[in-house]
């Protein structure tokens, strides 16, 4: 009899559960939708809600089919706060929260951003982290600080909710701030600066680790929302990648050299399991670029027009060049006043050469990224809105040189858990053999065009004067 592996994905305002069964095919899929508490700095939600919701598409699923094992990736970073007795003492904090600045200022002065990458491969401290809000906690709610007996993260929340144990995956930590990303151990001079010691934390495991039993359903740790993603799309080892192209652009990667500081680097790296790290590369504005084209220029179009419309232009869209940072660029310059331009306007320019010229500018970040990162891939898996069309796929696959794979299972992050789920149960031997065997390509894009070699490094020179100009 085949077994039946719940993924749940919790998002930062929805949450997701598919069930599969052990070759990956989709049995099942409910969703929630939840609603932050938002007050300036301020963003929070009821920690209890967090698991009703799970309960609801736990229920819903266990209604109509058996599960034998399950697991939870989350977002990373928003943090929740128990007493003695298991309660929490106040909402999670989300990461979105920035509350934590000043905090976030003292620990980088503390230790330096050389130091902190070294530790914890986290190339910045963003307030949202959770080392910087437990300071916070400390200096300005000391009467939660003090009644405080545990400082979870939301996967390990519902872990806890669901096993009556307090573990979490190391991958989930790697943001933290309070992780050695080498070890995957607590890091004491770093808990010490902050005030708390590991008896306020949760066990560390490694993904895919059996935790108990909730109704009979084995627990299973998973991991951070972007590593279990890369995992549904069958990123597990270093000759294959992930590119996201929805709203904003995700590359995502494995790697089992550690990357070496650089001054001024913006790229953090992940723990995925012991000796070998994920890295993640992200533009703001991808798919964002073009639908403010169609929004604002191509009301009357849908995105198949859109891309017919591209199709009959040429490749280097006739002297057109997009440099799509809207939003200012975060990678690998961070410059969040840079801002998008077109260069070369003429007037034999339509639609279709503005829409082909946003398509290669998204293709040029990927290769841009992939260079970076400096790891040889032989393909890439494609996932996300962006995916769905044929011409973007052929223009990435002609800019990167890499074949462009996308995926029957569209839902990654819930397969990425599913598999951890199976792995933790004993169903499958481990990740790198299940993801093998379940992740399938729908279609293959392997396009050639030469000219982009070339047109690639036009763009980058106008990139280069973009950024340097804001």
């Amino acid at each position: 009899m085949s077994k039946n592996l719940l993924g749940v994905d919790f998002g930062t305002t929805s949450l997701k559960a598919c069930l599969f069964n052990e070759k990956g095919e989709r049995l099942a899929t409910e969703s929630v939708q939840y609603q932050l508490i938002t007050e300036g700095d301020f963003i929070e939600f009821p920690a209890e809600e967090f698991f009703s919701a799970f309960k609801t598409v736990f229920d819903r699923i266990a209604e109509k089919f058996h599960i034998d094992a399950l697991a939870v990736d989350t977002q990373g970073e928003t943090m929740i706060v128990l007493d003695k007795n298991g309660k929490p003492l106040m909402n999670a904090i989300s990461w979105l929260d920035t509350r934590a600045g000043k905090q976030a200022e003292e620990l980088e002065k503390k230790f330096g951003l050389k130091r902190v990458y070294e530790l914890t491969g986290q190339a910045e401290v963003p307030s949202g982290y959770p080392a910087p809000k437990i300071m916070w906690l400390k200096e300005n709610r000391p009467d939660i600080f003090e009644k405080a007996d545990k400082f979870l993260l939301l996967e390990d929340y519902v872990l806890y909710r669901l096993t009556g144990k307090f573990a979490a995956s190391r991958s989930l930590y790697s943001s933290s701030l309070l992780m050695n990303i080498k070890t995957g151990e607590y890091i004491p001079e770093m808990l010490d600066f902050v005030g708390i010691t590991e008896k306020n934390l949760p066990e560390l495991y490694e993904s895919g680790t059996l935790i108990g039993e909730y109704n009979g359903v084995k627990v299973v740790t998973s991991a951070l929302d972007q590593v279990a993603g890369i995992t549904g799309a069958g990123v597990v080892r270093e000759n294959v990648m992930s590119e996201t192209t929805g709203t904003a652009l995700a590359v995502c990667a494995v790697t089992e050299k550690f990357p070496p500081y650089t001054e001024g680097m913006k790229v953090s790296a992940y723990y995925f399991k012991k000796g070998l790290y994920c890295l993640l590369m992200w533009s703001p504005t991808a798919g964002a670029t073009l639908e403010y084209f169609k929004r604002t220029f191509c009301e009357n179009e849908n995105y198949d027009k859109m891309n017919e419309l591209a199709e009959a232009v040429a490749a280097g869209s006739e002297g057109l060049i997009c440099v799509p940072h809207l939003c200012g660029t975060v990678m690998p310059e961070n410059n969040p006043k840079a801002r998008g331009v077109f260069f070369g306007v003429e007037l034999k320019h339509g639609k279709g050469h503005y829409i082909r010229s946003i398509m290669e500018s998204v293709a040029y970040l990927i290769k841009e990224y992939i260079d970076f990162m400096g790891i040889d891939v032989e393909e890439i898996r494609s996932v996300g809105g962006g995916s769905k069309s044929r011409l973007w796929r052929e223009i990435k696959s002609a800019v990167t040189g890499k074949k462009i794979e996308t995926l029957k299972e569209t839902e990654t992050a819930c397969l990425g858990s599913a598999i951890f789920a199976g792995v933790g149960a004993g169903i499958y031997p481990d990740i790198e053999s299940a993801a093998d065997d379940i992740v399938c390509a729908k279609e293959i894009t392997d396009y050639k065009n030469d000219d982009y070699a070339e047109l690639y490094k036009s763009y980058k020179e106008k990139e280069k004067k973009i950024i340097s100009i804001f």
